[in-house]
């Protein structure tokens, strides 16, 4: 095991840097590709910093952050792949006339159609904007990963979609067609505005805090909030034995997405701690204002694939659990409650994120379904 107590005291540090005043010079010393200084001193790990960070991103170790780098350990260790789940069941289910209801057709096809979509504009938000401006490079290296599962998530409901034999054109362009799943792609656009803008730099307070906004937006937003209305559902049919397959996978998801959401919360907090000067009273309201819209618009999706609900699960009870979680969500981030206070109405989420549940092995997949060099045969 490595021990790195003793860097900062052995390791020669870089001189100190001023702070960088114009955009495109801070940008360019910022996202790793400038030009090597050669013969300068070696980088300490109190030179590394989150954002606008003049040491040299390239530098790994000394670690600084080590939640970032136990986080991508985490999700080494979580690897899965959705063509190891047998759908054998899911599609003799769907063919079958009396299988499901039509309400229950409903809700599987617009979570597919919401999350394929979503997985990608997450993936594109990931590599084309959060690796470039976010200067640290253990949270580089969980970007990386995380990059990665973005993509297996894609081949998840790719895989879904094929299997069941499922019109491809309708599911895939859902984010055009289908109003309340067209909002929420919009309002998720809006705040990667500037993916489109190479100019884009961070190193000024409207520029820290336009990324700092773009950050809250998909981490707590989109991945903490809307992706848990479809993850209820799913996993409510899962615990009624329809669609098991369809249910592990989503169960492996939200697995991967609960490390994604307290990496990108670290990440925020951090930011704030390093950078206490962008979290203004104006700028909280504005995040306040953020979270309820993002709720208000996580109702609607409810109410659009669950006009009638079934069996236990309905519009209301999302909007309840939408207002629990902004709540818990404002809370991670050091705001006062958003809403109201309610209770959790769902409490089974909780074990459905926990994985450790005993499974036949030459049925299903292993217990913690880690890779095969960290299973514990126990």
């Amino acid at each position: 095991m490595l021990d790195w107590s003793d860097t900062a005291a052995t390791t020669p540090k870089l001189a100190p840097q001023p702070a960088v005043a114009d955009d495109s010079a801070a940008g360019s010393l910022s996202h790793g590709l400038g030009a090597i200084t050669r013969g300068a001193g070696r980088v300490s790990v109190d030179e590394k910093a989150m954002i606008n960070c003049r040491a040299d991103v390239n530098q790994l170790l000394p670690l600084k952050y080590r939640w970032a780098w136990e986080k991508y350990l985490a999700g080494c260790n979580n690897h899965w792949m959705p063509t190891e789940v047998s759908m054998q069941a899911d599609i003799a289910l769907w063919k079958s006339r009396d299988g499901l209801t039509e309400d229950e057709r409903r809700s599987i096809k617009r979570n597919l159609g919401f999350f394929a979509a979503s997985e990608s504009l997450v993936a594109n938000n990931i590599v084309l904007a959060i690796y470039r401006h976010l200067t640290n490079p253990e949270c580089r290296q969980y970007l990386l990963r995380q990059a990665f599962e973005e993509a297996v998530h894609t081949h998840t409901f790719q895989y879904i979609v094929e299997s069941l034999g499922l019109d491809e054109g309708e599911l895939f362009n859902m984010y055009r067609e289908v109003p309340s799943i067209t909002d929420k792609a919009a309002w998720a656009l809006k705040h990667t505005q500037h993916l489109d803008d190479p100019d884009f730099r961070t190193g000024t307070l409207e520029a820290d805090q336009a990324f700092l906004r773009d950050l809250i937006a998909f981490y707590v937003c989109f991945e903490g909030m809307w992706f848990y209305t479809g993850f209820a559902q799913i996993l409510s049919l899962g615990r009624r034995n329809k669609m098991v397959g369809i249910a592990e996978q989503y169960q492996y998801i939200l697995r991967d997405e609960s490390i994604h959401l307290n990496f990108g919360i670290d990440v925020i907090n951090q930011i704030k701690n390093e950078n206490p000067h962008l979290w203004t009273r104006a700028f909280q309201d504005e995040v306040r204002v953020m979270l309820t819209e993002a709720a208000a618009l996580e109702v609607a999706y409810a109410r659009d694939t669950m006009p009638r609900g079934f069996l236990g699960l309905n519009a209301a009870l999302c909007e309840q659990y939408m207002r629990f979680i902004g709540n818990r969500r404002g809370a991670q981030i050091g705001l006062g409650p958003i809403f109201p206070e309610t209770e959790n109405p769902f409490p089974w989420m909780s074990e459905a994120m926990d994985l450790k549940k005993e499974k036949n092995f030459f049925e299903t997949r292993v217990i913690e379904y880690q890779n095969g060099g960290a299973l514990s045969w126990d």
